[in-house]
């Protein structure tokens, strides 16, 4: 996993899938409530919105961060605009994107916050 303090100077960098095709920018990181570990990056694509990634095997390189999600899928993915936010509804079907599981909190806290 990638430290939450490393990747967090990414910010502004690069987003590549595993064959090197840009998908955007690191815009922000998502970190598991539990853990506070980095859990998903949101990945600004084209100026217009932020789409959610997440950093399982992804790796950093030169000027970039590689993910393991192909650009396509990472592109259509559950989606916010440049200043909206994640909602808690939005949040499970950003798992089931990624076919990753999802549960909440015992008292229904959400699995992912912004850092």
């Amino acid at each position: 996993m990638i430290p939450a303090g490393n990747i967090r100077d990414w910010r502004g960098e690069n987003v590549v899938d595993p064959e090197g095709h840009k998908i955007g920018t690191l815009e922000s990181i998502y970190v598991d409530v539990v853990s506070d570990e980095p859990s998903f990056i949101g990945v600004e694509i084209g100026g217009k919105s932020i789409v959610f990634i997440p950093l399982k095997d992804s790796t950093v390189g030169p000027r970039e961060v590689r993910v393991s999600y192909p650009r396509d899928l990472a592109k259509a993915a559950p989606n916010i605009d440049t200043d909206g936010e994640l909602t808690a509804d939005e949040e499970p079907k950003v798992f089931a994107h990624y076919q990753l599981p999802y549960s909440t909190g015992a008292n229904g806290e959400r699995q992912l916050a912004r850092r």
